[in-house]
């Protein structure tokens, strides 16, 4: 465990170092003697009723809280320090939260609301989803463990008790908390207990990684009867604090996971919590004729509660807001640097349902002001919608030319695709005048952005794919290398190539000749070029394998060719060559049966 006097550096990626027995602070001898005295019967002393941690036990705890002040390097180590401790301590996880609460549990308000208190309370929460495994008897221990054992399976009930006693404590403090830095995320934490879910530590998160707007990965434990009517009144109580969702950043947090919660576990209460906050931000007052919805989009903090309950509404929930209050003002609010965001979650939402068909024809109304502004996240959506749903696909190529400025004349159709993954006009990818024509020089493919890459994917997965197909294949061998050796283009070649039919891959890859073994040599070229192989006929497989094959010694010391050169069989394709073609052969007749099997 970390916790030392001297203080164990944790190894990048979170693992602990190996260490000798003897270097763990004493807890080795701590927890030998401390069963040494459980079984004389002194393990606690009560005091007025109240139970108290033994001597070995507070001075290991000491020095934890020693530890605890000569600080971290990073945020990271302390969060993973905190939880290492607990987990070495999880059989007095009950314990150390009745001593930070103390009887009535008051202490929970001051401890919560600590910096690395907060820590404190968080893990301590989070280990009632592994309670059931440390409770668990194991058969082949011998009988004079028994007795330890008997009392480690009263814990889950104090740990019970003590969550309890937290959620208690916050419906009693809830407008404190909620708006609280650290104590918000307590609360959050305890909606996730008490729902039965839990998503990974914030510990995992990466310091100064860019944050993504993807859902964490959530898992479901069993909880307790007490916990499905708690989690009711902590919910109950949260809501009479509505109005702070929508002024404060934390509140509106909190918020947004109770609804996240109750849609998984919980939906009926769901469905009454989505109710009655949307009852509460449509009914606010604001200037005549203007919906208050339009007020609160365009606000940092209640936008994202927005977003979330536009994510978890039903069908019916999401055309009333539509028909109510946004009908009208698409384009204005996906202008908006703000409101453009929610305009993204609703445009995603409604994908199945025959609203989308209105709010696409809205929207591609302002669609060359909303690529002006630089809101691409509103165009892939919409794209992706339109890919979804199966349904504006032609309207919206359409409307993608005409706003890249390669609609007119029909032979512009042919720079669609480079113009779209720069997200440049034709003028300005050309630098030529619009009254030119349809002349245009040769210009190498430099610049491929992120969300242009997003946006072929998108139109990738359309019916009618022959303005991007026909595109990719005027492009020199030089540009499709630096497509496939590019962290957004590589994708982008990837999706193309793979869900072409065979005739068309085999026009794409007799572009791609002679550039294989660069490919292959590429950190995301040899990706690209292993998608490739996947989805390639046997004749396909063939060329390749006939390409890199001369250059044997050169993929074989690349980092990332020699994989390529595994993954192959290229040592087969030389020396037994006819079997290298029946296993090809299988592997092809095995991948058109699933193929088919799957349609």
């Amino acid at each position: 465990m970390l916790a030392k006097e001297g203080g164990n550096k944790l190894q990048k990626g979170g693992a602990r170092k190996r260490r000798h027995p003897a270097e763990d602070g004493g807890r080795q001898e701590w927890k030998k003697k401390r069963g040494e005295e459980e079984k004389g019967g002194s393990t606690a002393q009560a005091v007025g009723g109240r139970k108290r941690l033994d001597g070995l036990s507070v001075g290991y705890f000491r020095r934890v809280g020693e530890r605890l002040s000569e600080g971290f390097e990073e945020d990271e180590e302390r969060e993973m320090f905190v939880e290492n401790v607990l987990a070495e301590v999880k059989e007095q996880v009950g314990e150390v939260l009745a001593e930070l609460g103390g009887e009535s549990g008051s202490g929970f308000r001051e401890v919560a609301c600590d910096r690395c208190g907060g820590h404190v309370v968080e893990s301590a929460l989070r280990q009632m989803s592994r309670w059931d495994e440390f409770s668990q008897k194991d058969p082949s221990k011998a009988s004079e463990e028994e007795e330890e054992e008997e009392e480690e399976e009263d814990s889950p009930g104090m740990l019970e008790t003590q969550v309890l006693s937290i959620s208690q404590v916050v419906r009693d403090n809830s407008s404190e908390f909620i708006r609280h830095v650290h104590g918000s995320h307590v609360v959050r934490t305890l909606l996730h207990v008490l729902g039965g879910c839990l998503g990974p530590p914030r510990s995992d998160a990466r310091p100064g990684a860019k944050e993504h707007r993807v859902a964490p990965q959530l898992t479901d434990f069993e909880i307790p009867t007490s916990f499905w009517y708690e989690l009711k009144s902590l919910t109950d109580t949260l809501m009479e604090n509505i109005n702070l969702s929508v002024t404060e950043g934390a509140a509106s947090a909190v918020f947004q996971t109770m609804l996240t919660v109750c849609h998984r576990k919980r939906p009926k209460l769901c469905r009454q919590l989505l109710k009655r906050t949307t009852e509460y931000l449509t009914s606010r007052s604001s200037a005549p004729g203007v919906s208050p919805l339009l007020v609160f989009l365009k606000d940092q903090s209640s936008s994202r509660l927005i977003e979330t309950i536009i994510q978890l509404s039903h069908k019916s929930l999401l055309r009333d807001l539509y028909k109510n209050h946004l009908k009208g003002s698409l384009v204005d609010l996906a202008l908006h640097p703000i409101a453009n965001f929610p305009i993204q979650r609703l445009t995603a939402a409604s994908a199945k349902h025959k609203l989308f068909l209105r709010l696409f024809d809205e929207l591609v109304q302002g669609m060359e002001g909303v690529l002006a502004a630089g809101h691409m996240g509103v165009i892939v959506q919409l794209a992706e919608s339109c890919a979804e749903s199966g349904e504006k696909q032609d309207e919206m190529m359409r409307c993608l030319l005409n706003s890249f400025h390669c609609a007119e004349p029909g032979s512009r159709h042919v720079c669609c695709l480079p113009l779209f993954m720069s997200l440049l006009t034709y003028e300005v990818y050309y630098q030529s005048d619009a009254t030119e024509g349809s002349t245009q020089k040769e210009v190498p493919l430099t610049s491929i952005c992120y969300h242009g890459s997003r946006l072929v994917q998108a139109l990738a997965k359309f019916k009618e794919r022959s303005h991007l197909l026909s595109s990719l294949r005027t492009l020199s061998p030089a540009d499709l290398l630096t497509m496939a050796s590019d962290p957004s283009g590589s994708h982008v070649l990837q999706a193309l190539i793979t869900t072409s039919s065979d005739k068309g891959r085999g026009k794409i890859l007799k572009r791609l000749e002679g550039q294989y073994v660069q490919m292959a040599c590429s950190k995301l070229g040899s990706r690209v070029l292993e998608a490739v192989w996947n989805s390639a006929s046997v004749s396909q497989r063939q060329s390749i394998a006939q390409e890199l094959v001369p250059s044997e010694s050169k993929l074989r010391s690349d980092q990332f060719a020699r994989h390529v050169w595994a993954k192959f069989a290229l040592s087969h394709f030389v020396h037994r060559r006819a079997h290298w073609q029946e296993i090809q052969t299988g592997e092809s007749k095995k991948r058109k049966l699933f193929s088919d099997l799957l349609e």
